[in-house]
C-alpha cells in the first residue's frame, strides 16, 4: 500500500499546495490529494490555501509534483449531492475536475452527501437525485479513464443500507467506495463491519482517528469530521484503523492510505505518519514508494 495525505492538513498553516508536495517529498510520501477549487480567491492567490483551482495548468504542476516523486492518488470534488443545488452546483463541479484530474495524472475524484437531510425532501427522492447525478458523472469520467469515489461523510452515506444502493446507482467499475474510518465512527457505525461489508469496492482509503473528548460529545450525532485535530494512534479509534488495515490487506487492496488530520504545521502529521508506518510494519503489510 501507498501512503499519502490530505492537504486539508495544512489548512491552519496558510501555505500553498506546492508547500505540501514539498512537505511530501521530504517525508518520502509518494501520494497527496487535495481539495478542488472551482473559481479564484485572494486567500488562494496569495498562497494561503492548500488546495488547488481548475484554473491552474493541471500539467504544470503535474511536472512540478514528478520532480519531486509526488503523484495524486484523489482530488475532493465532493459538494454534497445529497440536496436539489447537488443537481445544479455538484455535478458540475465534479464535471469540470474529471478532465483536470485526468490531465494531472489523478485516478480518482471524490463525492459525497449532505451532513443531514435535504430539508422538505425525503429520503428516496433525494436517492433519486444522487442517482441522476451518479449516472451524468460516471459517463463523463468514463470518457478520461477516471474513477468516482463514494466517502461515507453524509445523512445517507454513514448508513450502510444507502451506501449499498448507492454503489450500484450505475453498473461500472469506476464507481467505488473511498472509505473514511473517521466519519463512520463518528456517526456511530462499527468502521471495521462498514469496511467488511462494502470491501470489493474500495479504491481509495482515508485514515482518520478519533479523540476521546469528540467521540465522547458527539459520536452517533454526527456523520462526518470537517478536520480531525487528533493524530493517528492518539484517539479512540486506533484499534479500529488497524483491524481495517489487516482487512484491507487480507483483501488484496494495494491503494493509497491516506491521512486525514489537522497537521498543526506539520507535527501532527509527521507523529500520524510514523504511527502508520510503524503499524503497517508490525502488520507485514508492506509499504511502496
Amino acid at each position: 500500500m501507498k501512503i499519502g495525505f490530505h492537504t486539508d492538513a495544512f489548512n491552519s498553516a496558510f501555505v500553498s499546495f506546492r508547500h505540501c508536495v514539498d512537505w511530501a517529498s521530504k517525508h518520502k510520501v509518494p501520494n497527496i490529494e487535495c481539495g478542488m477549487l472551482d473559481g479564484v480567491s485572494w486567500i488562494h492567490g496569495l498562497g494561503y490555501q492548500p488546495h488547488v483551482g481548475l484554473q491552474e495548468d493541471p500539467l504544470e504542476l503535474r511536472e512540478y509534483m514528478d520532480a519531486r516523486k509526488v503523484a495524486f492518488s484523489q482530488v475532493d470534488a465532493a459538494y454534497p449531492l445529497s440536496g436539489f443545488d447537488g443537481l445544479t452546483h455538484g455535478v458540475a463541479y465534479i464535471e469540470k475536475t474529471i478532465p483536470w484530474a485526468a490531465h494531472a495524472g489523478c485516478p480518482f475524484v471524490d463525492t459525497t452527501d449532505g451532513l443531514h437531510k435535504p430539508d422538505g425532501v425525503d429520503e428516496e427522492e433525494s436517492m433519486k437525485w444522487m442517482a441522476l447525478s451518479y449516472r451524468r458523472v460516471v459517463a463523463v469520467a468514463a470518457r478520461y479513464g477516471i474513477g468516482i469515489n463514494i466517502e461515507p461523510h453524509g445523512y445517507f452515506t454513514t448508513k450502510p443500507k444507502y451506501v449499498e444502493r448507492m454503489l450500484d446507482f450505475v453498473d461500472s467499475p469506476l464507481l467505488g467506495l473511498n472509505m473514511d474510518t473517521g466519519n463512520t465512527f463518528i456517526a456511530g457505525q462499527d468502521p471495521v463491519a462498514y469496511l467488511k461489508k462494502f470491501i470489493s469496492r474500495v479504491k481509495h482509503v482515508h485514515v482518520k482517528d478519533v479523540s476521546a473528548s469528540l467521540a465522547a460529545a458527539v459520536r452517533g450525532g454526527q456523520t462526518g469530521i470537517a478536520l480531525s485535530h487528533c493524530a493517528l494512534g492518539d484517539g479512540v479509534n486506533a484499534d479500529n484503523i488497524r483491524e481495517c488495515l489487516k482487512l484491507l490487506h487480507a483483501n488484496g487492496y494495494q491503494g493509497t492510505l491516506s491521512i486525514e488530520c489537522e497537521g498543526q504545521s506539520g507535527p501532527m502529521l509527521e507523529t500520524s505518519l510514523a504511527w502508520l508506518r510503524k503499524s503497517l510494519k508490525e502488520l507485514g503489510i508492506p509499504e511502496e514508494f
